[in-house]
């Protein structure tokens, strides 16, 4: 098993050493790392933010741990060499194109919900959020008008074949689960959306046994902060599904709780927090590993078949927890390397 390891930028390195200590403590037999640089470090390093060397790496690799790239000294770029087009670039080339965020809170953490406890404690969702589209990928540029105006566009497009791909994800997820399948779009405004509604609908009838709802963003938004225990699995597009999940990390405590596996079409993946890069904390020893340790998790589950290791890990999180573990995202003072030794006590 070969597990590609790309820290990144900001916090990266720090919170996917400790992930690393976390696989380690597990002993398992044939398990081994190699690393590369991605993002700001590696156009530094060689001039370009995704090395042809860490795209090797990456395409070998059974999976691929990542920790985040964004570098505001690489704010001036040309778009195509800054950070953040790393991890675009690796998703398209690998065809990542189906992203599952979790965001369920451990009992200890309903004082540091933004919900109120009796509210929060039923989260428990899973965002199959689209990847490889959207305006994300879509035609894009700056222009002037015919007044003179400066003008920004992007453009949003799916074809059926790419909704239906990722419906089938959120319905095979969500039949795993409890089967409840909650799809978001924007149909009463946006062409896409209403494509993505027709595909959706018609790809649930192979689904006898899953509940289909639909709800435009906006309401979803705001059902998710009013009564998140009312969601199950959530399947959506790459604009919509970024900032629901990133709304769900706070209704479940932290950003820095929140894992994810981002797979191709044979179960390969990359896995990640959802936290970013955070340079503002970067190397003070401040950064919740947590959510990368959970993805470490996630990745043994989805990409190596390692489900009771995975059960481990989950677990120890949750004891260290119960014992007072506590980061200063979550109000306390423990540094990153103390929540990583933690868990492994736990272990």
């Amino acid at each position: 098993m070969l597990v590609a390891s790309l820290p990144g930028d900001g916090i990266g390195p720090e919170v996917t050493r400790q992930a690393l200590r976390v696989l380690d403590a597990l002993g398992l037999e044939g398990l081994t790392v190699e690393e590369a640089p991605i993002g700001g470090a590696a156009y530094r390093a060689s001039g370009h933010p995704l090395p042809d060397e860490t795209l090797d790496l990456a395409r070998r690799a059974d999976a691929i741990l990542f920790g985040a790239v964004g570098d505001p000294d690489c704010d001036d770029l040309e778009r195509h060499l800054r950070p953040e087009q790393a991890i675009l670039g690796i998703r398209k080339a690998l065809g990542l194109f189906a992203n599952l965020r979790p965001a369920n809170l451990f009992p200890e953490l309903a004082d540091a919900s933004a919900l109120r406890p009796e509210i929060a404690r039923d989260i428990d969702v899973m965002i199959v959020r689209e990847l490889t589209g959207d305006v994300y990928f879509g035609d894009k540029g700056m222009r002037t008008t015919e007044a003179g105006l400066r003008e920004g566009y992007d453009l949003m497009s799916y074809d059926e074949a790419e909704i239906a791909r990722i419906a089938r994800t959120g319905f095979e997820t969500a039949r795993a689960r409890d089967g409840k399948l909650c799809s978001v779009d924007k149909a009463n405004v946006l062409e896409t959306s209403q494509l993505w509604r027709d595909v959706v609908t018609e790809v649930a009838a192979d689904y006898a046994n899953v509940e289909l709802s639909h709800l435009y963003v906006d309401n979803a938004a705001m059902q998710l902060v009013r009564d998140p225990g009312q969601f199950d699995t959530i399947v959506t597009g790459n604009l919509f599904g970024d900032i629901l999940s990133d709304l769900a990390s706070m209704c479940a405590g932290s950003i820095g709780m929140l894992p994810s596996a981002s797979l191709d079409k044979d179960g390969k993946g990359l896995y990640e927090p959802i936290h970013g890069s955070a340079p503002d904390i970067a190397g003070q020893g401040k950064a919740n590993p947590l959510a990368t340790i959970l993805s470490a998790g996630m990745m043994l589950r989805y990409s190596l078949d390692q489900a009771e290791a995975a059960d481990r890990i989950e677990a120890a999180v949750g004891r260290a927890l119960a014992g007072g573990l506590r980061t200063a995202d979550l109000g306390g003072s423990a540094t990153t390397v103390e929540a990583a030794d933690a868990v492994i006590a736990a272990l």
